[in-house]
């Protein structure tokens, strides 16, 4: 996978180089060296790190923590929650641009690529960035949570404001992470069609976001 580290910036590309050489990366890329050559792996490994590649560290002001990668042909790129053009937007994301459009009256989304709110900042980060075809949570503790787990720390670290938005149980428990004052952590349900309406329609997420953003004069995400 270290193959898939160019086209990012410093910051990124010294983190990585480090993870790269520890024991448990060494690990979980032989495992997924063993999946490609035996499986249909999602992302495509050139997707693997497109959240890194899109979003450089010093320009993170968003981060939306998801789980693992979309199970189903193309839909994966690299992006938590994001499908590539042309593909059917999944449940999910459905209910995304659902609280989109009931919070900032958004309703020009036509697709479910979300490459543009990266580019502005928003890290989409998956804790699980590979899956098996048609097996979710099929790369669970192989290692992908230790390493996305020290990307949250570092991130925690830097004195930049951000906002963490954290969607359904498995998202919050990330907030141990997060410890610095200077960020803003945004907790609700998982904009699943099991558990949207518990607490994550009605949740004004993104004016709370962008609200955060201008106050720190970061300048606001353009969430169309």
């Amino acid at each position: 996978m270290s193959l898939y580290f160019k086209n990012l910036d410093k910051k990124w590309s010294n983190l990585f180089s480090q993870e790269s050489k520890k024991e448990y990366f060494i690990k979980l890329n032989n495992f997924i060296q063993s999946e490609i050559d035996k499986k249909e792996i999602y992302p495509p490994m050139e997707d693997t790190f497109n959240a890194f590649k899109l979003t450089p560290f010093n320009e993170v002001k968003v981060v939306i923590i998801g789980q693992d990668p979309y199970h189903g042909k193309g839909q994966a790129h690299g992006l938590a929650f994001s499908v590539n053009e042309g593909i059917k937007v999944p449940p999910s994301l459905r209910n995304i641009f659902k609280e989109l459009h009931n919070d900032l009256g958004i309703t020009s989304r036509n697709n479910g690529n979300l490459t543009e709110w990266a580019k502005q900042g928003v890290l989409l980060l998956n804790t699980i960035l590979t899956v098996e075809a048609h097996k979710p949570l099929s790369h669970k503790n192989k290692g992908w949570e230790i390493f996305t787990n020290k990307i949250i720390s570092e991130l925690n670290k830097d004195e930049s404001p951000k906002v963490f938005i954290l969607w359904g149980n498995n998202a919050i428990k990330k907030s141990d992470l997060i410890t610095n004052p200077n960020h803003l952590i945004i907790t609700t349900s998982h904009p699943s069609p099991l558990s949207a309406r518990h607490s994550f329609f009605g949740s004004k997420i993104f004016t709370k976001t962008n609200d955060f953003l201008e106050r720190g004069q970061l300048g606001k995400i353009d969430f169309n």
